[in-house]
């Protein structure tokens, strides 16, 4: 079974088997019925995809042309809304046995640990989503649940820029399956999978 929630969705398109849930990620409480949705027609989810972003570009010489009002609502997107997916995730974890996944994916990218010109907002929406999940993959590996953070590289290590779906689903399905935690930070390449860069902050692109 599976359950979409995006402001695209549709609840007309929704199947026995998949759930179209419209849901506005700029606000906190409609991630919250997005859980009870899925709750009352599947039950608890045991893997959950965070596959949001939100970001308003700038020039790349001036940063702090940022307006206020896009960062706050960029960061609810990136942030906020992805720590209450995160938390109500885990709550369902703690009523599922053991053999179940209990696996959370946030897709991030480069901007945790780079700097691309023109997306401040992104970066630091990024770069708290990656602590998020850093901490919750050591806080809740005895628990045995699982966080990652899944960022698409080249094979040089540089962004990818246009993901690609099907890699990301490989990698995250693979990560489902697996019994333990394991890197949180999975930097991955499109027919490789994971793969570890030497250095993982870049200065500047």
């Amino acid at each position: 079974m599976l359950a979409l929630a995006s402001r695209s969705q549709k609840d007309s398109d929704s199947t026995a088997t998949h759930l179209h849930i419209p849901c506005d990620f700029s606000s906190t409480s409609s991630v919250i019925d997005a859980f009870n949705t899925v709750h009352k027609a599947f039950g608890i989810p045991s893997v959950v995809v965070y596959n949001v972003s939100a970001s308003t570009f700038t020039p790349a010489q001036d940063p702090f042309a940022l307006e206020l009002a896009d960062l706050n609502r960029d960061l609810v997107v990136n942030v906020t809304s992805a720590f209450v997916a995160a938390q109500q995730a885990t709550l369902g974890f703690a009523q599922l046995p053991a053999s179940a996944s209990r696996t959370f994916i946030y897709t991030g990218n480069i901007l945790n640990v780079s700097i691309l010109p023109g997306f401040l907002d992104q970066g630091m929406g990024k770069s708290a989503g990656a602590h998020m999940i850093w901490a919750a993959s050591a806080a809740y590996k005895e628990r045995g649940f699982k966080f990652y953070y899944g960022d698409e590289r080249k094979a040089d290590g540089t962004p990818i820029y246009r993901v690609n779906g099907d890699a990301h689903a490989e990698l995250y399905l693979k990560l489902a399956e697996e019994k333990g935690q394991g890197e949180w930070m999975q930097t991955f390449v499109e027919g490789v999978g994971y793969t570890k860069f030497d250095s993982h902050y870049v200065s500047s692109i």
